[in-house]
């Protein structure tokens, strides 16, 4: 076997013979290159009296695709493909506003799509970061340019699907016009969340400042729901038409359960449907999947725009894997698709991994031992089902530690206190007393995995209902539930002020592909709990009375639905089953980032234990570097929003944009990556009280290092992983 600088150095030798190769046969088609085939204004080969030799390798639709691909390009001023047309200033601003609220465009709901986001991921605030370490305007080499930071190209747009039009995955490939052909290269930016096709535009971003193509997904989730009352569906622009003339143009439209759409309105009004939740499709399973199928289509579209004209006309597929880098990228459940792709990808499409916080299934054998400061960590390589669904049960009441009254969004909350009345009154927790019984609370989720870092962060989770929503999403998921089965008595609307259920406002759902992120809550779409006692009846989730209980604790009975479906329902067993990882990255240099103190994905469940089963896979051939980020959590596009979180926190977004750039270092020019180690992190300080936090400095966020130090290495074996304190 090759060293490993060997077989980069040839590697990348091969790579550049190709590329020249490339070159020749682009420069001498340079008059060919300039219009796509997709409506393409090139004229037909000269008439020689001969028929034109067949091309040799034309450039085939991928199969998957169905329907018409959109073609829509953009000038780089009035709109981009980066920011929607907003600049740096502009995604940093308010909302562009909408000319019909009621009946906005497409180019409308692409602009805020992009806009909100771009937000939810990234801290937009100038003092957390935004136009000085990352942002549009900063350029591929870390420089801040006067510039908006837009970026002129073309973007293709279709559903990948079986024919059925119930999978509908939408496939977004974005071309700059700064595209290098002559060293090609394609980043990834699955979706987060459950968000829509732009929901990894703040990574794609990266790309795209660097010539390279970006492949999105949404990987068959989606922001806009199917509303019941109006029997209305989103198609793939984000506009609405009705469930019936959509048909299979609809980019999610419901299927009945247990009894018909029509009779679950009646008895059920002003209920949505949302795709993750309710296309009783399991996508987690197939994330990897899309993601894959992302890349062959923007392959397909960067050959449709630039690929050599054939003899007889039709466009080559000059553009293959051979000779374009790849680097599969996303974060957090989109960070998981990329993993999944590169341990999928049996054809070579992918040479490099860089993500950030990933959702990663660990699968319970081999057993992984998580080791910190060099004691074993209470628990490890639990799936997100199981800690999520914990966390539901906990979260709430641990927020009233005594211990905790300066976390960020800290203070008495009725459910809070009742919740825990109800956990100690079904032997969940112990003590007589909110303290106590709070203090218990902590306890559990600490035996279940939680770092100490992650304490500060559940109050404000529990108070967002973040565990509840994704417990209700994944648990409808993966018991492949429709939503007229109202699994675990839930279900989704908006709500009023007396909390009961009313109809969707027009604006707001027309809005809806723009403004929403696929997991209620999302907007004034909210949890029901239709189990809610008479004679009230369903009301929203988090002011509701649990039926066993008789208070008002946020609905335990449903929550421990929720977590008692992890072993008692057989078809959710099976679905978790389906998404678990090989650790296989088919010796990929990967770089994965985590935040220590993530409290929505915890590092002994996902990325610690990764590095354990990536060794006990590939051994020595691994190529997988872990950071660990200290003062880092889930959710940068709090920072500088919610009070506490600026005074802790530091994006972890910069530490993925640095990961890519270690990855491309390595894949151009043979860098070594940065091996596996904690970054030790300076949080900004300042009050716990305001939201924007003291000006971020570059000492506040250190580089990975090429040489850590020693206390600062992390290890790993095939069944152990050792992380420092």
């Amino acid at each position: 076997m090759q060293p490993s600088h060997a077989r980069a150095t040839r590697r990348l030798a091969q790579r550049r013979f190709r590329r020249n190769a490339l070159s020749v046969a682009v420069t001498a088609a340079v008059a060919a290159l300039t219009l796509a085939a997709c409506g393409s204004d090139d004229p037909p080969p000269p008439n020689t009296g001969t028929p034109p030799s067949p091309t040799q390798n034309p450039n085939n639709r991928p199969t998957f695709i169905v329907g018409t691909i959109g073609v829509q390009t953009y000038d780089g001023n009035s709109d981009d493909l980066a920011t929607g047309g907003l600049g740096k200033d502009g995604i940093g601003g308010t909302a562009p506003a909408f000319a019909d609220p009621n009946n906005p465009t497409p180019a409308e709901l692409r602009r805020n799509a992009i806009f909100t986001n771009y937000r939810a991921i990234v801290d937009i605030n100038p003092a957390g970061g935004y136009g000085t370490l990352y942002g549009p305007n900063v350029d591929a080499q870390g420089n801040v340019t006067s510039g908006q930071g837009k970026v002129a190209g073309v973007e293709y747009i279709a559903f990948s699907d079986d024919g059925s039009g119930r999978q509908n995955v939408t496939l977004m490939a974005q071309i700059p016009d700064s595209f290098d052909r002559n060293n090609p290269c394609i980043i990834t930016a699955t979706s987060s969340g459950s968000r829509g096709i732009y929901g990894g535009i703040a990574v794609g971003e990266w790309g795209l400042k660097r010539g390279c193509a970006v492949a999105y997904t949404d990987k068959g989730t989606g922001a806009a729901p199917h509303d019941l009352d109006s029997d209305t569906v989103p198609l793939i622009n984000g506009t609405r038409q009705g469930r019936a003339g959509a048909g299979k143009l609809a980019q999610f439209a419901a299927q009945p359960g247990s009894q018909s759409l029509a009779d679950f309105t009646a008895a059920y009004p002003h209920r949505q449907a949302f795709k993750h939740a309710h296309s009783q499709q399991n996508p987690e399973a197939n994330w990897g999947r899309n993601t894959l199928q992302a890349i062959e289509f923007t392959l397909f579209a960067i050959n449709d725009k630039y690929g050599t004209m054939g003899a007889d006309g039709v466009r080559q597929a000059t553009f293959t894997p051979s000779n374009v880098l790849v680097i599969a990228s996303a974060v957090s459940n989109g960070g998981g698709a990329a993993i999944a792709a590169a341990e999928q990808d049996t054809t070579g499409l992918i040479d490099g991994v860089a993500v950030g916080e990933p959702m990663l299934e660990i699968p319970p054998t081999p057993a992984i031992t998580v080791r910190r400061g060099g004691t074993p960590v209470a628990a490890s390589g639990k799936s997100l089902y199981d800690y999520t669904t914990t966390a539901n049960l906990f979260q709430l009441c641990a927020r009233q530690d005594v211990n905790l009254t300066n976390a960020p969004s800290a203070g008495a909350l009725p459910q809070a206190t009742n919740r825990c009345q109800s956990l100690a009154a079904k032997s969940l927790v112990t003590g007589g007393n909110t303290n106590d019984q709070s203090a218990a609370a902590l306890a559990a989720l600490r035996s279940a995995g939680w770092e100490a870092e992650s304490d500060e962060l559940h109050a404000s989770l529990s108070a967002l209902e973040v565990a509840s929503s994704i417990s209700v999403t994944y648990a409808n998921a993966y018991a492949r539930a429709s939503v007229t089965d109202r699994f675990c008595n839930y279900s989704f609307a908006v709500t009023g002020v007396d909390f009961k259920p009313l109809a969707i406002p027009a604006a707001t759902l027309a809005q809806f592909f723009s403004t929403g992120n696929g997991v209620p809550p999302s907007g004034i779409v909210t949890l029901v709990n239709d189990a809610n006692p008479l004679p009230t009846g369903p009301i929203k989730d988090f002011a509701s009375v649990s039926p066993s209980t008789g208070i008002q604790d946020a609905n335990l009975d449903g929550a421990l639905c929720l977590r008692n479906a992890l072993t008692g329902n057989a078809t959710v067993q099976a679905s978790i089953a389906e998404t678990y990882r090989s650790g296989n990255l088919r010796g990929k240099p990967t770089v994965i980032v985590h935040g220590r103190n993530d409290a929505l994905l915890p590092v002994n469940h996902t990325s610690r234990p990764y590095l354990g089963l990536n060794r006990s896979v590939e051994g020595s051939a691994s190529k997988l570097s872990y950071i660990e980020v200290t003062n880092a959590q889930h959710f940068d596009g709090f920072i500088d929003v919610l009070p506490g979180y600026a005074a802790r926190y530091i994006p972890l977004h910069l530490y993925l944009n640095r990961a890519l750039d270690a990855v491309w270092a390595n894949l151009r020019s043979g860098t070594a990556l940065p091996p596996s180690q904690v970054v030790r992190t300076t949080a900004r300080g300042g009050s716990s009280s305001v939201a924007v936090g003291p000006q971020i400095l570059p000492a506040n966020v250190p580089p990975m290092l090429a040489t850590p130090a020693a206390g600062d290495v992390i290890s790993a074996s095939s069944s152990t992983v050792d992380v420092p304190n």
